[in-house]
């Protein structure tokens, strides 16, 4: 009997989350279609998104068992330490550095984690350039660009129209269009946030001597100021300025950006040099009320945005990739129908706790640390000499960054379904 459905899960948004989500269901035996606006050539042009993303060694394995790591290994960085300074400028900048700091050193968890660094860091467009291959290269029924111009949850179908009039169908819709998902929307899925006032500037630089694959971050009154280690001796700045300061130092000339960035920052950035052009983001909380409705889910940036401190939000984005398509595939071969409420409330349960804490210790980790009020001061100096004190503390921290704790989804331990 045929199919009453033209596919098993239609995706909408072919980001970072939608395109790796769609690649493990089309690995595990669905029928993908993977609608977004842009054709992929276009979100490979080295002005569409100039972020870096640091990839927790989990997330790693997870790109491995997916077929991308050989070909992401050489654009990636090991960040084998991260320190964590508490200050009003950049410690090694200052007069006198902090003495509240936080050092996280792989050599500490090696034995546990097969002597994998604390993460990697990629620029995002190589990691758009190595899923654009892959799922170029698969049976996934592409419809790039495509715009979705209707969703229907109706059971037992997902119906979403194309701007082109052409319709889909399947058991099950994903949302993966990032905050503003049209997919989420129609469902009728609320979301609880709020903004911070910020932007954070992204920039990479050139470094003036080797960066030892450590990765700085320092929290100042003003917001946090991150130093990522790259390839070929770069880094990559995330810098939390006003969004009106963001906005000015966007458009300055490299020469005024570099300027400003040794007024700031002192000797520490030693003969930085920008290179390639500076983006700007809004920074705001974004928390879908539930991951789930009638015949759809959705993933990454359109079930939560959170503030970019600790760098986790895209290995949320794809852990929660890596549990539904575990899901629905495993439903799949048992014969289930892949868009119930029964099928879909499994991935719920399994990421709903998880992006609810990691967003709520952002928000507070932001709001403890941008501030210099002297007793608060006083008190995160306290916690973070303690915490530095203690190394099995210490080590839960490195193994919880590095997404290996808690109930992993198989892609995660570098399994495919």
């Amino acid at each position: 009997m045929a199919s009453p459905h033209t596919h098993d899960v239609i995706v909408a948004g072919a980001g970072l989350a939608g395109a790796t989500f769609a690649l493990a269901a089309a690995r595990g035996g669905l029928k993908v279609v993977l609608i977004d606006p842009q054709p992929f050539p276009a979100q490979l042009a080295p002005t569409f998104d100039g972020r870096s993303t640091a990839i927790a060694f989990s997330t790693f394995r997870m790109l491995d068992a997916l077929g991308l790591g050989d070909g992401l290994r050489p654009h990636a960085c090991r960040m084998d330490r991260i320190l964590v300074t508490d200050g009003r400028r950049p410690g090694a900048a200052s007069k006198a550095a902090s003495p509240a700091f936080l050092r996280f050193d792989a050599d500490e968890i090696g034995d546990a984690n097969g002597g994998e660094p604390l993460g990697y860091m990629v620029e995002n467009r190589r990691i758009r350039a190595a899923l654009a291959e892959a799922v170029t290269a698969s049976d996934i029924d592409l419809r790039t660009p495509g715009s979705v111009v209707g969703v229907e949850q109706t059971n037992p179908a997902a119906r979403v129209t194309l701007a082109d009039g052409s319709v889909v169908s399947a058991p099950v819709v994903v949302g993966a269009e990032g905050r503003g998902s049209k997919v989420r929307k129609a469902a009728g899925i609320e979301t609880v946030g709020w903004g911070y006032g910020q932007s954070g500037v992204v920039a990479t630089v050139r470094l003036g001597r080797d960066h030892g694959n450590v990765a700085h971050e320092y929290f100042l009154p003003g917001g946090p100021f991150a130093i990522l280690p790259l390839t070929e001796q770069r880094a990559s700045l995330v810098w939390t300025e006003s969004t009106r300061a963001a906005e000015a130092l966007k458009t300055c000339s490299d020469e005024a950006f570099q300027a400003h960035l040794t007024r700031r920052f002192g000797d520490f950035l030693d003969g930085a040099t920008p290179e390639g052009p500076r983006f700007v983001y809004p920074l705001a909380l974004a928390l879908a009320t539930t991951l789930t409705a009638p015949r759809t889910a959705i993933i990454g940036d359109a079930a939560h945005g959170v503030h970019p401190v600790a760098g986790q939000g895209l290995n949320m984005g794809l852990k929660d990739a890596a549990a539904l398509a575990e899901v629905l595939i495993e439903a799949m071969r048992l014969g289930e129908d892949i868009g119930s409420a029964v099928t879909l409330d499994r991935y719920a349960r399994w990421r709903r706790f998880d992006n609810v804490a990691l967003a709520a210790g952002f928000d507070g980790f932001v709001r403890l640390f941008s501030n210099d009020l002297p007793p608060v001061r006083l008190a995160r100096d306290l916690g973070m000499a303690a915490v530095n004190r203690i190394g099995p503390l210490r080590r839960v921290f490195m193994r919880e960054a590095g997404g290996a704790t808690g109930d992993l989804p198989k892609l995660l331990r570098g399994e495919l379904v």
